[in-house]
């Protein structure tokens, strides 16, 4: 029987294409490089034929919708993206492909007030800690940096008590609403937000740069896939992005 020319065109292609071009992955990614990883996927997608599935979870905490607590549950993925932090706990529970943590970008802390409003003074540490004492409320996510705050800044700055009466861990959202009136997050999570408008980062000495890394999930069967993702986010082809987003590359070591 003869087989018709348009079958065997097609199965050509399908032979001819590579076989991570079939692929489909799975990646969580936490808030802080989110806006820089969706800028920069359609291109990823369209280059290699990957489709790409993303969900979202926090670095770290004790919430059942951190990365850590979804995988931990058998959420499926292939890569996550996520604080340094938070990967390095996955790393030591042996839930991360060994070798294959990178580190994509760093970003500084920053404080955001609502689009529109009066932008207080925080140029010197004296000043950052005057507008926290005399800010209403304050609003930082529970996750990498949010710990960074109120385990080791607040206390530093002796405002700790104060602190924990008028702050949430709803982040920057409730900032653009005006249920706070102030916003201290990477800075990469408060220029994309809605509705909010970054005043700066907070002063060096106290700064805190959080850096995000990604890597292969052990239970990934699309061990290849995962890795040209990873190796793309790493490209320069990825970088307008992030740098749009109010981040930078990592320094090396």
């Amino acid at each position: 029987m003869q087989v018709p020319l348009r079958v065997v065109l097609v199965v050509a292609a399908l032979l001819a294409s590579p076989a991570a071009s079939l692929a489909q992955l799975r990646v969580i990614t936490s808030g802080g490089f989110s806006a820089a990883y969706r800028e920069a996927l359609p291109e990823f997608e369209r280059t290699t034929g990957i489709t790409v599935e993303t969900t979202s979870g926090a670095s770290q905490g004790s919430g059942p919708n951190t990365i850590g607590a979804q995988l931990r549950r058998g959420v499926p993925a292939d890569v996550v993206i996520m604080s340094k932090e938070g990967l390095t706990d996955l790393i030591a529970e042996g839930r991360i492909v060994p070798g294959t943590n990178v580190d994509l970008a760093q970003a500084p802390i920053g404080l955001a007030v609502r689009a529109g409003a009066p932008r207080p003074d925080i140029s010197t540490v004296a000043a950052f800690t005057e507008t926290l004492r005399r800010a209403r409320s304050v609003t930082f996510t529970s996750s990498t940096t949010g710990i960074y705050l109120t385990t080791t800044l607040f206390p530093k700055l002796g405002i700790a008590d104060d602190m924990a009466r008028k702050s949430t861990t709803t982040g920057a959202a409730a900032v653009a609403r005006g249920e706070a009136e102030l916003a201290l997050q990477p800075v990469s999570e408060l220029l994309p937000a809605a509705g909010v408008e970054l005043v700066g980062p907070i002063p060096e000495t106290i700064q805190y740069i959080s850096v995000f890394s990604a890597a292969v999930v052990a239970t990934s069967t699309s061990l290849e896939a995962s890795k040209r993702l990873i190796a793309f986010l790493t490209s320069e082809r990825a970088t307008p992005a992030i740098r749009k987003s109010g981040m930078a590359r990592v320094k090396p070591q």
